[in-house]
């Protein structure tokens, strides 16, 4: 079956090998967004070795925002596996785009990194923990809501496919259709970056630091301290739905915050205030999860607040679904516990909870509560 020919392949030709001969001259997006918008599935393969070896060039010595560039590397790129994309990619140029405060930079790496669908592709991946480094570092780093939100995506889908145990039975409760699957997995991955991420004490430290306030991208930064402690909020319920045990325990004891440290709570607006009372201070053993629910959040900050009742809300019905266990009973009981103690706000929404689902969940979500959080008036199921 014939193709329908791509008009402006040759003037591309030629701006790229001029821009390659002199990386300062202006850039025609036209000439590149004309040939994208031509771009299927059938035509892009011949065009691959044609352009991408060129375009990576050109990446590398580029000294505007490459965000064109990058739009039409990525195109090229969608059909290739893991395997060719990281024998043409130098891990020193993934982690030096990253690190670029170019958001478009940041996505292409991040993309590259999604093509990981095998537990031994994340090992490879894993091998360069400079790279691991710069991937964690920009998720929660990044001012960007858009890279964000793809590193996040990319590194829950990550740690799905590289966690070491089986594959979950199906729910025995009832579940609607966003619960029914969970995971992306089939059998069990290698553990690799569950161990980097979590085990590894630089790679940790890092993660901490940057949602404490200790690290010099979020000290001093509340707006961004606080897109960092949303983005740690929003992976953990999927996190602790996929390995409960490897982010509810942990070796190594977390910072306080920094805005526990001093005796009272920074406000978003400079003002300090008295808290209405300050969390517990991070114990021995406890893991991500219990320092991101019980000790990371500024509560006098309404926006994250209401972040952390999500938070909540999320964990508590995805761990309804999952398999059943004594250590993750006894461990959401004693969370929400002690949450809940000081906090009607957030006692009020989880208990409400059954109100606001699906009917199909509510009376089996009714009972999860009263299991988890025991003498409390659970709100009435749907009817």
């Amino acid at each position: 079956m014939e193709t329908t020919p791509i008009t402006g392949l040759d003037e591309l030709d030629k701006h790229l090998d001029d821009l390659l001969q002199d990386a300062s001259l202006a850039l025609n997006p036209k000439l590149f967004d004309d040939v994208e918008l031509q771009l299927t599935e059938t035509n892009i393969p011949p065009l691959i070795p044609r352009f991408l070896p060129r375009l990576t060039a050109l990446l590398k010595q580029y000294p505007q925002d490459p965000a064109v560039i990058v739009s039409l590397t990525v195109m090229l790129l969608g059909p290739l596996p893991f395997d060719d994309v990281f024998s043409i990619a130098e891990s020193d140029d993934l982690v030096e785009a990253l690190d670029s405060p170019a958001p478009s930079a940041n996505l292409l790496v991040l993309s590259i990194l999604h093509k990981a669908t095998l537990p031994r592709h994340i090992s490879f991946f894993c091998m360069d923990t400079n790279l691991v480094f710069a991937f964690i570092r920009r998720w929660l780093a990044s001012p960007q809501v858009e890279v964000g939100q793809k590193a996040g995506k990319v590194l829950g889908d990550l740690l799905d496919i590289d966690c070491p145990l089986p594959p979950p039975p199906p729910p025995t409760r009832p579940v609607d259709a966003s619960h029914a699957d969970l995971t992306l997995r089939k059998a069990p991955g290698h553990g690799t970056l569950w161990n980097l991420v979590f085990n590894d004490r630089r790679m940790y430290t890092l993660l901490l630091d940057l949602i404490a306030g200790r690290h010099p991208d979020t000290a001093g930064d509340p707006h961004q301290l606080s897109l960092a402690q949303g983005r740690v909020l929003r992976i953990l319920p999927r996190l602790a739905a996929i390995n409960f045990r490897a982010v509810s325990h942990s070796h190594m004891t977390a910072p306080t915050p920094v805005h526990f440290t001093n005796g009272n709570e920074q406000c978003t607006d400079g003002e300090e205030q008295p808290p209405p009372s300050n969390p517990n201070p991070p114990r021995p053993g406890e893991g991500l999860l219990q320092y991101a629910a019980l000790r990371m959040v500024q509560k006098s900050d309404t926006l994250m607040h209401l972040s952390l009742v999500d938070f909540f809300e999320t964990l508590v019905s995805l761990l309804r679904v999952t398999e059943d266990s004594t250590l993750k009973t006894e461990t959401l009981r004693a969370m929400l516990g002690e949450a809940t103690g000081g906090d009607a706000v957030l006692r009020d929404a989880l208990l409400s909870l059954p109100e606001r689902t699906v009917e199909v969940e509510a009376e089996d979500l009714r009972r999860w509560l009263r299991e988890v959080m025991p003498g409390e008036t659970v709100g009435l199921a749907v009817r």
